[in-house]
């Protein structure tokens, strides 16, 4: 899981969300606004087929009244995961649901994000493990063991 996450905000216009993500080089970025503690609340999800979609739109129809933000393009209530969640649960997740990027979050704030890409490294890792003790003690794997690895944010 990353924890420095790049967010927008829900006032961000749809040329000023675009060039964030150009700028930090990335394919989306969770929607935050601040609470009253400070901690980052998490109201949504914006990516780069949102903003493709309502650029194109704004394009070839013109401009549409309202101005386009992120406010109005995101995605409401996404799928988010939470930190103690086990990797299988995710892999399921990332593989049935073809996402490539899940905010990760408890009690609607924002902790990080995590991508299929960690999943798959952390799932290798333990794969990886398992390998060479099965290589060398020829017994199969403890399915109670591989089922409980989670994936914990570490703090």
């Amino acid at each position: 899981m990353t924890r420095k996450v790049h967010t927008v905000t829900p006032d961000m216009s749809l040329a000023e969300a675009i060039r964030f993500l150009k700028r930090h080089k990335v394919s989306n970025a969770p929607v935050v606004e601040d609470d009253a503690e400070g901690h980052r609340l998490l109201v949504g999800f914006l990516s780069e087929g949102d903003c493709l979609e309502h650029l194109s739109n704004e394009v070839f129809f013109g401009s549409p009244a309202p101005r386009q933000t992120v406010k109005t393009m995101m995605k409401r209530h996404p799928v988010c995961v939470e930190p103690e969640m086990d990797i299988f649960t995710l892999a399921s997740i990332f593989v049935n649901h073809r996402y490539r990027h899940l905010p990760v979050a408890a009690e609607g704030r924002l902790l990080g994000i995590v991508s299929r890409s960690d999943i798959l490294h952390a799932l290798n890792g333990f794969y990886q493990e398992a390998f060479k003790e099965r290589k060398s003690k020829k017994f199969p794997p403890n399915l109670a063991e591989i089922i409980n690895h989670r994936f914990i944010l570490k703090r």
